[in-house]
């Protein structure tokens, strides 16, 4: 499998469950939060903030699956290299509030460089098109 499949597969892979998240998170919020890792979530009225968690992971998966099917393949690796500090900030805010060490690393931790690594082999596409145009 090339590189170029691969990333293509990732990115998919990535699109496809953020969205699954984030429409999880507006449609059954108190169900998908117990997995986010932290000891103890909002309810009533203000479980209300969970939704918040929803629109962004929803737009999120929107906007890489746009990019990806425009061909902005480097605009889409840029844009996941930034959209890697989500769950590392996901991640600190797990920790910095007595939650799960394991979920802090083990799914904000781990998604953060599974979206890093993806970002990376899409901004290395280019570069890699780049030098074979200048050797022809």
């Amino acid at each position: 499998m090339t590189a170029h499949r691969i990333a293509t597969v990732l990115s998919l892979s990535l699109a496809a469950f953020i969205l699954y998240l984030g429409i999880s998170y507006l449609v059954a919020p108190e169900w998908i939060a117990t997995g986010f890792g932290l000891p103890v979530w909002p309810t009533g009225e203000a479980a209300a903030f969970l939704n918040l968690k929803g629109v962004r992971d929803t737009v999120t998966g929107i906007v890489g699956l746009a990019l990806l099917a425009l061909g902005q393949r480097y605009a889409l690796g840029v844009v996941l290299l930034g959209f890697a500090l989500i769950p590392v900030g996901d991640m600190l805010t797990v920790l910095f509030h007595n939650g799960s060490t394991a979920a802090a690393f083990g799914i904000h931790g781990l998604t953060a460089v599974f979206v890093a690594l993806t970002g990376v082999l899409l901004i290395r596409e280019r570069a890699g098109a780049d030098a074979a145009a200048q050797a022809a």
